[in-house]
């Protein structure tokens, strides 16, 4: 039986960092653009979102730090995207994931978030 996790503020920044990073990756890889780097957007993001179900060997600290070194160099080695959705997906994915990897290491400690 699959155990799902409580829903706290710390697991919605997680699932909004993950899902458009997800998002990000997909729309990168359809374009003309660095597809093998969207390509390890997109696994990677996939392997943060399972991990909330599943215990991976990799862990999660280890994925986010791969995922946010992804997205800084999705936003360095920027593709032809459609529109700026690309660079603003990117900048939310990377803020989003930022913001959890703090939290989570417990640098900053917030009432109520950690």
């Amino acid at each position: 039986m699959i155990a799902l996790p409580t829903i706290s503020i710390l697991t919605v920044i997680f699932l909004i960092g993950t899902i458009v990073a997800l998002i990000d990756g997909i729309i990168r890889a359809r374009g003309r653009g660095n597809t093998i780097l969207a390509i390890v957007e997109i696994v990677v993001a996939a392997l943060l979102l399972l991990s909330l179900f599943v215990a991976i060997p990799i862990g999660t600290i280890v994925l986010s730090v791969v995922l946010l070194i992804v997205l800084v160099l999705q936003l360095v080695l920027r593709g032809s995207v459609r529109g700026g959705a690309g660079v603003s997906l990117t900048i939310v994915a990377l803020i989003a994931i930022a913001i959890w990897l703090v939290l989570a290491l417990g640098w900053i400690h917030i009432a109520g978030v950690n």
